[in-house]
């Protein structure tokens, strides 16, 4: 029996600036985008795995917050 969608992991991304691209990628053999978003500073998503998103691809400056730590990507 696969994970349930109650105990998949969360993912929490604040936008610190205009224009941070969230993108989900599947999983399988072949990794391909299943979602994008855009968020514009001070937005803040909320993202799930679940047993078709298998990564989380962020682009631009953003804090992101996990069960496992906090990070921020973008330039430094």
């Amino acid at each position: 029996m696969g994970k349930t969608n109650e105990s998949s992991d969360f993912v929490v991304i604040k936008a610190l600036e205009d224009g941070v691209n969230v993108i989900g990628l599947t999983r399988g053999t072949d990794t391909k985008f299943h979602h994008t978003e855009k968020l514009d500073a001070g937005e803040v998503m909320i993202a799930q795995f679940t047993e078709h998103t298998s990564a989380i691809k962020i682009r631009g400056k953003a804090e992101i917050f996990t069960a496992y730590g906090d990070t921020e990507s973008g330039s430094c």
